[in-house]
């Protein structure tokens, strides 16, 4: 559990509603059901028709990184290069077929594969760059969801505040509605602004920095895999992790 993502949205509520309390407001001046449908539901809306469905829903998917991000993998990761390059030179490049087996990872599967199969080196390196790349766009395209909606939420907002006083325009001649109606009017704006400067454009932050730390364990990998193919000293391969790895 990553505790500063739930610290960091507690704080922002917490100074949200202090701020409203000691300006006199009461707590229940900001739930307004009828704003946070609008702002919600339309920004929802926006996002989904910018967005194939594949992508909105792996997108959604990702927010659990912000709260439960993937462990990291440095630690195993060094070890697991240095086992591999060991017995690439003690038993030959066939001996890491064993670890395609071993492994979930895809692009560690491919890299594998691609090693076993004698693929020559600068072509393996070509075909591990093609497929992080096509991983890195895929990512961004996902997290590029969060994005939109911080920056559709607040217009909805706008929009919102101009139902809410088109309803107060309407209602005139009835003092009793017309609190309801100038409540989501500036409800639904603080929704709108709220949202995207404490929530959405936050979420994408942080996942690009999550997705950034994957692409460079896979760009380290890729010279890793070149490394073993060309058939490099273990110990080169070792030195090489050693600085890459003060890059993440």
């Amino acid at each position: 559990m990553d505790w500063s993502s739930l610290i960091g949205i507690a704080l922002a509520l917490a100074g949200l509603f202090i701020g409203h309390g000691l300006e006199g407001g009461k707590l229940a001046s900001l739930l307004q059901p009828a704003a946070f449908a609008i702002v919600v539901i339309g920004t929802t809306g926006a996002v989904l028709l910018q967005t194939e469905s594949a992508t909105f829903v792996r997108g959604m998917r990702m927010l659990g990184w912000v709260f439960a991000p993937p462990p990291s993998q440095r630690g195993p990761l060094a070890a697991a290069i240095a086992d591999w390059s060991q017995h690439a030179r003690r038993d030959g490049l066939l001996s890491l077929e064993q670890y395609m087996h071993e492994t979930s990872d895809k692009f560690i599967q491919k890299g594998l594969r691609l090693v076993v199969d004698g693929i020559a080196p600068d072509k393996l390196r070509g075909l591990l760059e093609t497929e992080l790349n096509a991983y890195e766009f895929s990512q961004r395209q996902a997290i590029k969801i969060w994005e939109s909606a911080g920056g559709y939420s607040p217009t909805i907002g706008i929009l919102g505040a101009v139902l809410g006083l088109i309803h107060v325009m309407e209602n005139l001649t009835d003092p009793a509605r017309l609190g309801g109606g100038i409540a989501v009017a500036f409800v639904s704006t603080v929704y709108g602004v709220g949202l995207a400067n404490l929530f959405f454009f936050p979420v994408a932050n942080k996942l690009k920095g999550i997705v950034a730390e994957t692409v460079t364990q896979y760009e380290i990998l890729t010279e890793v895999f070149h490394d073993i193919a060309s058939g490099d000293h273990s110990r080169v391969i070792e030195e090489r992790v050693a600085s890459l790895l003060t890059r993440l």
